[in-house]
């Protein structure tokens, strides 16, 4: 029999390895998150703290952020020790759980000190040592369940087949609406489409409804809420260069392009940045407009690595996708991507001022507990596929070829 410090020791240890190597991709997209996140951390400490403060290293904000990135990779740890296929089967189990919580947070005799409106949208739940937003978990539930249902399917192939898929995302989009947060709402919307074209819907059926969509918006301008429609009208007078609501309507936007321009090509040095900052009250500075304080601190090239850092995890996700067979894993991942994707892409917008405020914030890098663990429960979850995909397929799935 071979000692414990001979082949057997080395066997062990092997098998043990052996799945870690298989992440590959993965640990791209893991530099990429750890990387953000700790941009978030130093962004939100020079926007929360007017002066330089060497002697406590963090301000209270970021501190608390360090410590929700802690608790954010221990999830993240955590999801990937069980094969993911067993977390698969719950599918339908974590969707129900989460649309039950987006409907608690609409229940009116509920106490407000469990659900506190904030800024009008009943969107958190007071846990008494933190807060909770059920809309960010719903993301990686709504995506899990969406995935099982398409797995194996082909129904998604005729147009009359889009409906159970819509109706799968239509349930948590309506929910979050009326809290109001129209911004997450929005969210799901790009994940879908993402998922039926990976699953390979037809790209017709899918233009004709973008196409319906478009033609159909001008009516969704009178349901919306007057602070939604001002939203909207204040982003027009923007784009025509009309200043005239700068200093009532449009103050955030303004404020935000008016610091994101002042910190040039390479950005400011930190006092005067954090001058800047605390004096012109940026509203929503650690979370929203947390890009506006990325380009005031370390300027243009700061702002592009920011973006070249979601382009390597974007990238890298969709390289996880493509490497594993299984439908289900492979569907996951590109919607999980699709949410972070549009999600940079509408923040960014809003704080350059080519999108309104919506109210969405900047994966990994703004502050808030709830995001940050569910972006790297995201990575987790896309690490454990990475390290137990199958090298082929179990059975047949969506592999279609157009004739």
């Amino acid at each position: 029999m071979p000692s414990a410090s001979g082949p057997y020791r080395s066997w062990s240890i092997g098998r043990i390895l052996a799945p870690i190597g298989r992440i590959g991709p993965g640990w791209i997209l893991i530099a990429a998150s750890l990387a953000l996140s700790i941009i978030g951390i130093v962004s939100i400490d020079v926007a929360d703290a007017p002066k330089p403060h060497p002697e406590t290293w963090l301000s209270p904000v970021a501190s608390r952020q360090a410590v929700y990135l802690a608790v954010a990779v221990a999830a993240a740890a955590l999801i990937v020790l069980p094969n993911y296929r067993w977390i698969a089967y719950a599918s339908w189990v974590y969707y129900a759980v989460s649309i039950g919580l987006l409907i608690f947070l609409l229940i009116p005799v509920v106490p407000w000190s469990i659900v506190a409106p904030r800024n009008g949208a009943r969107s958190w739940i007071n846990l008494g040592f933190t807060d909770f937003q059920p809309s960010e978990p719903a993301k990686i539930a709504y995506a899990m369940a969406l995935a099982w249902y398409m797995r194996y399917r082909t129904e998604h192939r005729r147009f009359t087949g889009l409906l159970p898929p819509a109706i799968i995302t239509g349930i948590p989009i309506a929910l979050i609406t009326l809290q109001p947060d129209l911004g997450t709402a929005s969210l799901f919307i790009p994940a879908l489409f993402a998922v039926l074209i990976a699953a390979g819907a037809r790209l017709r059926h899918l233009a004709i409804i973008v196409m319906l969509a478009a033609m159909s918006a001008p009516a969704v301008y009178p349901v919306l809420k007057p602070h939604q429609q001002q939203r909207i009208v204040g982003l027009i007078k923007q784009l025509k260069g009309d200043t005239s609501e700068d200093q009532d309507l449009n103050f955030q936007a303004a404020a935000a392009q008016t610091l994101a321009a002042a910190g040039g090509m390479t950005g400011l040095p930190d006092e005067r940045s954090r001058s800047l900052l605390h004096f012109n009250r940026l509203p929503e500075r650690h979370n929203d407009m947390v890009f506006a304080v990325i380009l005031n601190r370390f300027g243009a090239l700061g702002g592009l690595f920011v973006l070249g850092l979601y382009a390597v995890w974007f990238g890298a996700a969709l390289l996880c996708a493509g490497l594993t067979k299984d439908p289900f894993g492979r569907l996951v991942t590109v919607a999980l991507a699709a949410f972070v994707g549009a999600q940079v892409f509408i923040n960014v917008g809003m704080n350059v001022g080519l999108l309104p405020i919506i109210g969405i914030t900047l994966p990994y890098v703004s502050y808030g507990g709830s995001s940050l663990v569910t972006v790297w429960v995201m990575v987790g979850l896309v690490a454990n596929i990475m390290m137990r995909r199958p090298k082929t397929g179990p059975r047949r799935s969506f592999e279609f070829i157009d004739g």
